[in-house]
C-alpha cells in the first residue's frame, strides 16, 4: 500500500450528513451510495466542490458516531472549507492531528473496501501506529469514482 504521513492543525468539513446502519463486512454501508446519488442529483455535490477551499481537493466522506446500541453511524458528504457556514449545511470540525494517508486504486465501492480491509489487517498490525479516537475521512477526488482507474484516499487519524 501506498502511504504517507502528515500532521494536520485543527480544520473544518462543511457538507450534509445521515444516520445509516452499519454495513454489513464487504458490502460497505447500505444506502450511502443512494445518499451520493440524491447529493449529486440535488446539486449539493456541486456546490460543495465550489466552496472547497482547504488543503484536501475533492469530496469527503466522513464516517463518525458510531452507535454500538443502535448500530449506526453518522455519515457526511462534505468538502474541507475555512469560512462563513450556509444555512443548508452543517460543520465539521477535525482537531489537530496525524494522519496516514493511503492511496487508493480503482473503481468504487470495492477499492475502497479492499483498502479498509488492508489498512486495518495488515497495516496497523506491522506498524507502530494506532487509530486515534478522530472520524476517518474518504477522499474521493475523482469526477467519476467508479471508472476503474480512480484514484481516492484514505485518511485515518493516528497515534
Amino acid at each position: 500500500m501506498k502511504y504517507h504521513i502528515v500532521e494536520r492543525d485543527v480544520f473544518q468539513a462543511i457538507g450534509v450528513k445521515r444516520e445509516f446502519s452499519c454495513g454489513v463486512e464487504g458490502i460497505g454501508i447500505p444506502g450511502v451510495p443512494a445518499f451520493w446519488d440524491r447529493v449529486h442529483k440535488s446539486g449539493t455535490a456541486n456546490q460543495l466542490y465550489q466552496l472547497n477551499s482547504g488543503q484536501i481537493k475533492g469530496l469527503l466522506g466522513i464516517i463518525e458516531n458510531f452507535n454500538e446500541e443502535k448500530n449506526t453511524i453518522d455519515y457526511w458528504i462534505a468538502a474541507e472549507y475555512s469560512g462563513d457556514v450556509l444555512d443548508e449545511l452543517s460543520t465539521f470540525e477535525f482537531p489537530a492531528s496525524k494522519w496516514v494517508v493511503f492511496e487508493v486504486r480503482g473503481p468504487i465501492p470495492i477499492a475502497l473496501i479492499n483498502a479498509w480491509k488492508q489498512i486495518y489487517s495488515e497495516w496497523f498490525p506491522s506498524n507502530r501506529y494506532e487509530p486515534a479516537a478522530i472520524a476517518p475521512i474518504e477522499v474521493y477526488k475523482e469526477p467519476d469514482p467508479t471508472k476503474p482507474d480512480a484514484y481516492s484516499e484514505i485518511w485515518v487519524p493516528i497515534k
